[in-house]
């Protein structure tokens, strides 16, 4: 049996060898008889940069639950619990982690080699485990100078402790929480302050991950697809949402979060929809069909109700009035979710008279069975389109019997917003639907 890597190396040379990659990747590009080359070959003298390392170590911490994520510009305190030692209820939380859970790391992103560093694994424990233990071999390893290394080995393992005195952030979340029986008793409450359970939210994350994108995953999807047995099952999260912290930096938020790319997924949280009648395809006309769902035509009412007040021109009634053009956004997603539940396929009805781009917005499922439709939708930029319609079927609403006068200004302005949402909808589609092409692929190229 082979060692695991790094396993056959001395604790030592273990941490040579790390030291040696990062200095090899800084000067890949150098020639040796450069002036930085020389810089570089200097600050990652062993020595030198394990002592940088324990110096910058203060800017890090290793946690289980985070502020940052609460508000990216929140300043104040983290905190890194063992699972273990929380109360075992019954509900799922942090307290179910294993033994061996993966702890985050925030604050300068600039010092997370320093983590990488402690991350290191040597005969099953890594160097941040030999650091809380004080462990005699990971001090020897470090310096001959027993005291500098001894000083060292406590400044990485301070790396869990909270930086300063406990305190939140105006930008953080607060309640209060009654613990009394009186609750007109000011002193019958704790002040919390909630945390992000970050070390929690990893695995969710790449478990739902696998669940949706998974190999195994894929099979059972293409079975069912297929109607053909299959063993093991899979599963399906509906209605999940995705929630981006740190934007284009999500390495500001924590380390764990940026190799997530920033991504959190979010379970739905919602009471039972009822409905009382099957979903019919639009054969005609889609936003006739849009329009008779009660929550549409409620929105747009009160929307035309709100302008026909000429309320005066300043942010609330921008505020309000977008309001409403998100609800009917969301009216119109929820509208096309619905339309993609039916049989894929059914436009190429005969009976069917919607226009190209119609067919391209709700009936995708089509083009994994007719390639033909399938290159057509991917060259059309049907979301412009249906963006553009839906503007203008808007526009007629609120102009239909009434003293309003939209027109290209309104026009324009509810274009990109739905357009907005339409297009990042399609990009998740479209991947989505490669990602099964790709599959399928790949199984007929086993077959074969």
């Amino acid at each position: 049996m082979t060692e695991p890597p790094h396993q056959s190396l001395s604790l030592k040379e273990l941490i040579h060898d790390f030291i040696q990659q990062r200095f090899a990747t800084k000067t890949e590009k150098l020639a040796k008889d450069d002036p930085a080359y020389l810089k570089f070959q200097e600050q990652f003298a062993p020595q030198t940069w394990l002592a940088d390392a324990a110096r910058r170590v203060s800017q890090l911490q290793v946690v289980t639950h985070s502020l940052k994520p609460i508000h990216p510009d929140a300043k104040g305190t983290n905190l890194y619990v063992e699972p273990r030692t929380l109360d075992q209820g019954d509900l799922v939380g942090s307290h179910c982690l294993p033994d061996d859970f993966q702890g985050d790391v925030v604050g300068n992103a600039a010092a997370l080699d320093v983590y990488k560093f402690l991350k290191l694994e040597w005969q099953g424990r890594s160097l941040l485990e030999l650091a809380l233990e004080n462990d005699d071999t990971f001090i020897d390893a470090l310096s001959k100078n027993p005291e500098e290394a001894q000083a060292w080995v406590s400044a990485f393992a301070s790396i869990v402790e909270p930086k300063g005195a406990p305190s939140s952030h105006a930008r953080g979340k607060q309640m209060y929480w009654l613990v009394g029986d009186d609750p007109t008793d000011d002193t019958s409450y704790h002040l919390l302050a909630p945390l992000y359970a970050t070390a929690l939210t990893h695995p969710f994350h790449a478990r739902l991950s696998e669940a949706r994108f998974g190999e195994h995953a894929k099979a059972g999807r293409k079975a069912r697809r297929e109607n053909v047995a299959f063993e093991g099952g899979y599963s399906d999260y509906l209605n999940l949402a995705v929630q981006k912290l740190g934007g284009t930096k999500p390495q500001n938020i924590s380390q764990l979060n940026s190799e997530r790319g920033g991504q959190n997924y979010l379970l739905a949280s919602l009471p039972p929809h009822w409905q009382s009648h099957d979903i019919y395809p639009p054969m005609r006309d889609a936003f006739r069909a849009f329009k008779r769902r009660p929550t549409v035509w409620k929105t747009v009412h009160e929307l035309k109700r709100f302008l026909e007040t000429d309320p005066a021109k300043n942010m609330h009634t921008r505020d309000l009035r977008d309001d409403f053009i998100t609800m009917l956004v969301d009216e119109l997603m929820l509208f096309t979710f619905d339309m993609h539940s039916l049989a894929p396929g059914w436009t190429a009805d005969d009976k069917c008279e919607l226009g190209p781009e119609e067919q391209y917005w709700l009936d995708p499922g089509r083009a994994l069975q007719d390639s033909e439709f399938d290159q057509a939708r991917r060259r059309s930029p049907w979301h412009e389109a249906i963006s553009d319609r839906a503007a203008a079927w808007l526009n007629r609403q609120l102009n239909y019997k009434s003293t309003l006068s939209v027109g290209d200004l309104e026009h324009d302005h509810w274009q990109r917003q739905i357009e907005a949402v339409l297009k990042n909808f399609r990009r998740q589609l479209d991947d989505l639907q490669d990602a099964l092409r790709d599959d399928d692929e790949s199984l007929q190229g086993e077959s074969a």
